[in-house]
């Protein structure tokens, strides 16, 4: 049986890369993959977008209302319009990457452990578990309940500790409020260990 796997991690743990590499490890042995990526994630807009400088146009932008299963079944065949003619020689499809996957509702999600299970394809969905108020994104809440296999991606705090929580800056300071998506504003984040967090967070280091 295929398997829904979420590899999880602070901001700048190497996520997209880790997806990148994936594609490539699978292609390379001539098989055939998907990547999607939530359309509610603006940077790159429709790339897979790494900080080691490469990118990758995903075949698919899931909007919120979309059924996923559903659209996953006509990119697989050719069928689907953003796949532009049908073609009834593409080989199956041997996993689907998912990026940005905390952005998915909670039955997007749900669709990806169909694909895994009824549909036999392996699905692998990377993301962050929490915003920047340390809150559970829908997506990913789903995600920790579904998946066969969860596995962390590590990265550090500024201070050398691993890095746990998503700290939002904007025009340079940290912020603590706020809706769970920024779309407007100088707006950028840096991944903090716990100690690190409470200590901006409770305004102690100015």
């Amino acid at each position: 049986m295929a398997k829904l796997y979420f590899r999880h991690g602070a901001m700048n743990s190497g996520k997209s890369t880790a997806l990148l590499q994936a594609a490539f490890n699978y292609e390379e042995r001539g098989q055939r993959v998907l990547l999607a990526k939530a359309r509610t994630d603006t940077k790159g807009d429709a790339d897979v977008v790494s900080r080691l400088g490469i990118s990758r146009t995903v075949e698919l932008l899931v909007s919120p209302e979309d059924d996923v299963r559903q659209r996953f079944h006509r990119l697989a065949s050719g069928t689907e319009p953003e796949a532009l003619v049908g073609n009834l020689d593409l080989p199956p499809v041997a996993c689907l990457l998912v990026d940005e996957a905390q952005f998915l509702t909670p039955a997007q999600v749900e669709d990806l452990l169909r694909i895994a299970v009824l549909d036999g394809v392996p699905v692998l969905a990377y993301g962050i578990r929490t915003d920047f108020r340390t809150r559970s994104f829908p997506g990913s809440a789903r995600l920790l309940e579904l998946a066969h296999s969860l596995e962390e991606l590590k990265t550090i705090c500024r201070c050398g500790r691993k890095a746990m929580f998503n700290a939002r800056k904007v025009d340079g300071h940290f912020v603590f409020a706020g809706d769970q998506v920024a779309i407007d504003g100088d707006v950028n984040y840096e991944s903090l260990c716990a100690a690190c967090y409470l200590r901006y967070s409770d305004g102690t280091l100015g």
